[in-house]
């Protein structure tokens, strides 16, 4: 039986239900949590989050008091660093598990981003713990807030099908998976095809349009400025088997993200082997990379400098007139499919973090560790105790 059987743990996240990296995430590390024998109580708190009002922070304020130990979502967590100290302070462990920074998010007023930015400080520094879920990530938090033993745990990926693509018709497919906002940069994806109507695709950005309405506006107009309206599809938010034949018709993942943590769903377009492009300087890179050090070092796909539309558009049409670019790209995704982490290793890299025994089981060889070296300590906790 795990070590974690029998032990209580709260997590504490939004009410939003948008299929974010983040809700995903989260939903996936609560199953598997509870399948490795945690009781996990979900407290779902509805509030105007990151900062939150009187009435939600007492919420939150509850929620972390009702168990002997927290995950807490920084989405929640990072905006109400009074709450938090507060619950550590009586004697309550909270971990905070920081998807995206809250003062990163692209299209905050500069006072905005400060503010933000000096709640999260505090939150990161008054927290039991903080995990982030890329190693990416966790050196950016130990950098911004001084904080060195921020933990790492990676994502899962549920096993997918392989993608039949567009099976040679002549008219490549790509696909954009993310909510349609700034921090996404869908834009510069349009810009960089509007560049290569001269060739043969078709693409879908899926994602969202109620989380940013007006850059979702904006986004399908200059679409349709660009003449491009009949080529690129964007059909807001899809789940189940709607997404799932987007992802089989897919031949190429693009993340244009300006900032992004980690990239869920780059992992989840090679477990259907499937290339991605992504941004440079992004813990994106880190995503594609899944893996590597378990099989070949050939790299299914590449980076390009975020906002770059002209170099998008560059390595595009490469992809696009090169049929030995695609095929090595995509005989690189195929090769990763059985060597990426399930959730399972995800929830054992949280517990192994709460644990404070070792690194989180989610860093791979030859990476730099997610946690300072340290002496091991005891044996874990009893089945009895609480994780802390």
């Amino acid at each position: 039986m795990s070590a974690a059987a029998g032990a209580r743990l709260g997590f504490v996240t939004w009410d939003r239900d948008d299929p974010t990296g983040g809700n995903v995430y989260n939903r996936a590390l609560v199953a598997e949590l509870r399948a490795l024998g945690l009781t996990v109580r979900l407290h779902r708190l509805a509030g105007p989050w990151p900062e939150g009002d009187a009435s939600s922070h007492m919420k939150l304020a509850r929620a972390l008091r009702a168990e002997p130990a927290c995950l807490v979502d920084g989405i929640v967590g990072c905006g109400s660093p009074e709450v938090v100290a507060a619950a550590v302070e009586s004697g309550h462990a909270v971990t905070v598990v920081v998807h995206l920074p809250i003062s990163d998010e692209v299209g905050l007023e500069p006072m905005q981003r400060q503010r933000y930015a000096a709640l999260e400080a505090k939150t990161v520094q008054a927290a039991s713990g903080v995990l982030c879920s890329s190693r990416w990530s966790a050196a950016e938090l130990s950098r911004r807030y001084g904080r060195s033993d921020v933990g790492v745990a990676i994502p899962g990926v549920t096993p997918a099908p392989v993608a039949r693509g567009s099976q040679d018709s002549g008219r490549p497919r790509i696909l954009s998976v993310a909510s349609l906002t700034p921090t996404k940069d869908q834009l510069t994806l349009v810009h960089a095809l509007a560049q290569l109507a001269d060739l043969q695709w078709t693409a879908d950005l899926v994602g969202s349009d109620q989380a940013d309405p007006d850059y979702a506006d904006r986004l399908r107009a200059e679409i349709v400025a660009a003449g491009l309206h009949d080529r690129i599809l964007v059909p807001g938010a899809l789940a189940g088997s709607v997404l799932d034949q987007k992802w089989d018709a897919a031949d190429l993942l693009v993340l244009p993200s300006r900032i992004e943590t980690y990239g869920l769903v780059v992992v989840e377009a090679l477990a259907r082997g499937m290339p991605a492009v992504v941004s440079a300087g992004t813990g994106a890179i880190e995503a594609l990379q899944e893996g590597a050090a378990k099989h070949s070092s050939a790299t299914p796909g590449t980076s390009v400098p975020a906002g770059d539309s002209a170099g998008l558009a560059a390595m595009l049409r490469r992809w696009l007139t090169e049929p030995m670019l695609r095929r090595a790209w995509r005989q690189a995704a195929l090769a990763r499919r059985d060597t990426l982490p399930g959730w399972q290793q995800t929830a054992q890299a949280v517990l192994a973090y709460l644990y404070r025994l070792h690194s989180p089981l989610s860093t791979q060889p030859g990476s730099p560790p997610a946690l300072p070296p340290t002496p091991p300590p005891g044996p874990p906790p009893s089945a009895a105790s609480s994780p802390s």
